[in-house]
């Protein structure tokens, strides 16, 4: 499963950047430019389901016991820092 990148929309001011660049590249050099970004636009674009993105989180507990559990587990620091 090939995964999608975000996409890039170029403005012509920088798209003009780009081609000025690739122009003095040699000619095979720009046959391989072209091949690859034919082979961009073929490629279809698969959706992703964003919970793939981020860890999913996966308890039995209610969201009640969480939060007591989150409490209960904070320490007090022993002495206050002073910054004077």
């Amino acid at each position: 499963m090939k995964k999608s990148m975000a996409t890039l929309t170029l403005s012509n001011k920088i798209l003009e950047k780009h081609v000025s660049l690739l122009k003095v590249l040699d000619t095979d050099s720009k046959r391989k430019i072209i091949a690859r970004l034919t082979e961009s636009l073929d490629t279809k674009e698969e959706k992703v389901d964003s919970s793939t993105l981020f860890g999913a989180w996966e308890d039995n507990r209610t969201s009640d016991e969480i939060i007591n559990d989150i409490r209960e587990s904070r320490i007090e620091k022993a002495e206050k820092i002073s910054f004077e």
